[in-house]
């Protein structure tokens, strides 16, 4: 049953990153995570209202509440990092290096969770999207804010390691609480976070000025998250992280194809072989 979740995971997450893109053309990018992050906030709670776990909030452990709180600030972390390296840089340099993500979560996986089925069949997995990720951020040198400096990537490694705190914690953290309620109190955390640096970078007195279409895709990225977050960590509650994060990080196929066609971002022979790579390490771990 976790299958269906991941894959809607995949496809959302993927247009969170296109959406996101066009949104902070002309906005900060620590002002745009803190808008996106109140509407996810909205689009969560609404779904705890839904199915109706709001009343168990009681009953959790300190222990869950401890993971929950973890995971958030991990998100919130990673968020501020791909978002900024976002900025910098084209979509097709930063999702590959996001994406990595999936080699440290399957290591953490396997270290700390005991995940060890089909050990060697996913070590080979990681191995293969390792390669793929370095060939695909290996490509030309394009247009970005700082003259072509390299800066955005030490923003999406960032951003990859976070994540994959995120999803370590998050299987944790999800294990005595309903997935949606769970979404909905990490999101909490992850709010403050977002506003927190926001006023610490004095960005706030920008709010009126920006955009509206910037306003438009930034909400529309937000809904985006919401669904994929929603998708994702019920997947995690049913399924195995070393399985479910490798279906979640497909979503670069979406990413790539989107800004290659909608962007106009150009892919190299080298990043089309890494991207193929990438697939099909991860598709290797789901044998």
């Amino acid at each position: 049953m976790w299958l269906p979740y991941a894959l809607g995971s995949a496809l959302f997450a993927g247009l969170t990153a296109i959406l996101a893109k066009v949104g902070i053309r002309h906005t900060p990018s620590n002002l745009a995570t803190a808008i996106r992050t109140a509407i996810v906030l909205l689009f969560a709670w609404l779904v705890v209202l839904i199915v109706g776990s709001a009343p168990t909030i009681g009953s959790l452990s300190a222990t869950t509440w401890l993971f929950l709180g973890l995971s958030g600030l991990a998100t919130g972390a990673s968020w501020l990092c791909y978002f900024r390296a976002l900025q910098l840089a084209d979509v097709n340099q930063v999702a590959p290096v996001d994406k990595s993500s999936i080699i440290l979560t399957v290591l953490f996986a396997i270290l700390l969770l005991g995940e060890t089925k089909s050990l060697a069949i996913r070590l080979v997995g990681i191995t293969v999207i390792g390669v793929g990720t370095y060939l695909m951020i290996e490509r030309l040198p394009k247009r970005t804010e700082v003259g072509g400096s390299r800066s955005w990537l030490l923003y999406a490694v960032g951003s990859a390691v976070f994540a994959a705190l995120t999803s370590i914690l998050g299987k944790v953290g999800i294990t005595g609480v309903e997935s949606n309620l769970g979404t909905a109190l990490r999101t909490i955390v992850v709010l403050v976070m977002a506003w927190v640096m926001v006023f610490a970078s004095r960005q706030q007195g920008q709010l009126r000025s920006i955009p509206r279409r910037d306003l438009v895709f930034i909400a529309l990225s937000a809904v985006a998250t919401g669904a994929s977050w929603l998708c994702y960590y019920r997947a995690l509650q049913l399924g195995p992280a070393s399985l479910v994060v490798p279906i979640d990080k497909l979503s670069i196929v979406v990413t790539v194809a989107f800004a290659t066609f909608v962007l106009h971002e150009r892919l190299r022979k080298r990043a089309i072989l890494g991207l193929v790579l990438i697939v099909g390490g991860t598709l290797l771990m789901l044998l």
